[in-house]
């Protein structure tokens, strides 16, 4: 797979921070079950640390790394959690070698240079350690007609604007090159209540948005903007919005992998 040349999230640490969704804490709970220890965890494209400081809960240490300096500086903060600037594709050298029981990758891997994370991963975790590729979907909203108006917008209204890699989330990952030992895992799902402003917040964050903005598109954010006021009601009234998430989840260093 190729990546995509340009880092979407460089900029608007600050959106990305307060209006893309957290994981449950029953997903870390569940890998850190799968991993041979619970000393060490590595989160790859971290970001803000939607998931890093979830993964707190349940390793000993948590290293979140990601390119973007404006995203390190708006991580949330865990005293379980260093953040560090640094690409996926070159672990700092204060990561040694065979040390490291989970790496993961929430919402990021389809932006990496596959084949020199995978690199990274193996010459970091110790033998069985775990890595985790994790990607969440399409929203879906509990009102049917605010959600078929939001799918619509994802779809349709945005579908020039997505780079090729937004495929690779559609199908969970399963098109990525997997050179690990495949572990069958179930994660549940996000859910969260959002406001319209936060649910046109979380839209802000979208690579698509973005790239329609710099097209001269942004009528496109205003045009949903209006329609989902219209099918609201009081902006005020928080609706239960759900993301599934998939991935893939394996083994490294195991015999067959």
């Amino acid at each position: 797979m190729t990546p995509d040349a340009r880092n979407w999230f460089d900029e608007g640490g600050q959106a990305y921070a307060q209006f893309r969704p957290t994981y449950p804490a029953s997903l870390a709970s569940e890998l850190a079950q799968l991993a041979p220890s619970t000393d060490l965890a590595v989160d790859t494209g971290c970001g803000n640390g939607q998931f890093t400081t979830t993964l707190g809960a349940a390793f000993d240490q948590v290293i979140g790394l990601d390119p973007s300096e404006e995203q390190i500086a708006n991580a949330a903060p865990h005293p379980r959690v260093a953040y560090q600037q640094a690409p996926a594709e070159s672990l700092p050298a204060s990561i040694r070698n065979d040390s490291v029981s989970l790496v993961s990758a929430a919402q990021a891997a389809h932006w990496f240079d596959l084949p020199r994370f995978y690199d990274e991963v193996t010459r970091v975790s110790v033998r069985g350690g775990v890595i985790a590729l994790l990607c969440y979907g399409v929203l879906h909203l509990d009102d049917p007609a605010i959600d078929e108006r939001a799918q619509r917008f994802y779809a349709e209204d945005l579908d020039a604007y997505w780079p090729p890699s937004r495929r690779l989330v559609e199908r969970e990952y399963r098109d990525l090159s997997f050179p690990f030992e495949e572990i069958e895992f179930r994660a549940p799902s996000i859910q969260k209540r959002l406001t319209l402003d936060a649910l046109l917040g979380y839209f802000s964050t979208w690579s698509a948005v973005r790239a329609a903005r710099e097209a001269g598109q942004a009528r496109l954010l205003e045009d949903v903007g209006r329609d989902l006021a219209d099918l609201w009601g009081d902006p005020a009234t928080e609706r239960l919005t759900t993301w599934p998430i998939g991935g893939r989840v394996g083994r490294v260093g195991t015999a067959g992998a």
